[in-house]
Order: structure tokens, then sequence, then C-alpha cells
């Protein structure tokens, strides 16, 4: 059985696509687990691992405003740093992972908060700041049990969203999440 990141580089080799990643309480994990693939080369054009919330804004584009009034554990700041992976670093594709991994809360959050997002070409408004697909997480362990989760969870939100971009049904997968609206 292959693993997320494997069937990932490969679903992305298959269309030609690119991915760029964007990290906080993950450290550089999501990153390592895609170069691990043999052939990754051919997909990933790299990551930002923005650990201070400073440069999240800086190097990825969040929103100051955002950061000074939610903090770095937040969904629209999963989202924002999605998209600007994907645009700092030209990519078809960007992942996030931002949250609180222990052993302390961070900004109001208890540990265990985690916030996952993609950004892709099926985004409502391709290349801006908060278009895709977050997941918002509460994960339960020590740190390297909720850094672990983390990155097996934004390979596999990164997986459905190519998976319902395939098949054209993203729409219809959004609107049964979303109670039909």
């Amino acid at each position: 059985m292959n693993s997320p990141a494997a069937d990932a580089v490969r679903l992305l080799t298959v269309r030609g696509e690119t991915l760029a990643v964007a990290e906080s309480l993950t450290g550089g994990l999501v990153a390592a687990e895609i170069t691990a693939v043999p052939g990754a080369s051919k997909v990933f054009r790299g990551s930002v691992t923005a650990y201070a919330t400073e440069l999240k804004h800086l190097l990825l584009g969040v929103d100051a405003g955002l950061l000074a009034a939610r903090g770095a554990v937040d969904a629209q700041v999963a989202a924002q740093m999605a998209a600007g992976a994907r645009r700092a670093l030209g990519a078809d594709w960007g992942v996030a992972t931002t949250g609180v991994a222990g052993p302390d809360p961070q900004d109001g959050q208890p540990v265990g908060t985690v916030f996952v997002a993609v950004d892709g070409p099926s985004a409502p408004d391709p290349g801006s700041a908060g278009g895709g697909k977050v997941e918002a997480l509460r994960l339960n362990g020590d740190r390297a049990e909720i850094r672990r989760e983390s990155v097996r969870s934004v390979l596999a939100l990164l997986l459905r969203e190519l998976a319902g971009e395939h098949t054209g049904n993203e729409r219809a997968q959004d609107t049964e999440q979303n109670g039909g609206f």
C-alpha cells in the first residue's frame, strides 16, 4: 500500500502539476515526507517553514491584521499560508499546516488545535489568499504524535482535493459538507 505522500506525488506527476508546502507546527515534516518519495523532484517545488508568526506575513503574505487579531493558529491563516506557498513558489497546489503541538497553549488555543489547508487550481479565486479548503483538527497525544497526525491529515486533504478535482465532483462534495449551502 502506498503512503499518502507517494499517492500525491503519483497523482501530481500524472497530471503534470506541482506542489509547494508552507509549514508551521510540523517544522518541515510535510516536505520531508514528500521528498522521501522517489520521483518527488518532478512535482515538488519547495517549502517554507514559517515557524515565527511574522514570517507567515513576510514570506507567505498572510494578512498582518489577521495575524494580530487572531494569532497564527487560525483557519484563515492556514488558507492564506497555502495560497502564499503556492504563489511564492510558483506551484499549482499549495498545502499548509499551523497549530499547537504543545506542551503549552498558544494564541489562546489549546494543545492539539491544528488547521491544515490546501489551495489549488479549483480554488474560487486562484492565486488569491484565502481560497481553497481548510480542515480544523482537534488532536490528542504528545507533541510528536500531534505533529505526525498533522502531516497525515494535510496529505489526506490534498489527496481528497486532487481526487475531487480529477472527477469534477468537488462542488457536489462541498455542498454536502456544508449542509447544502
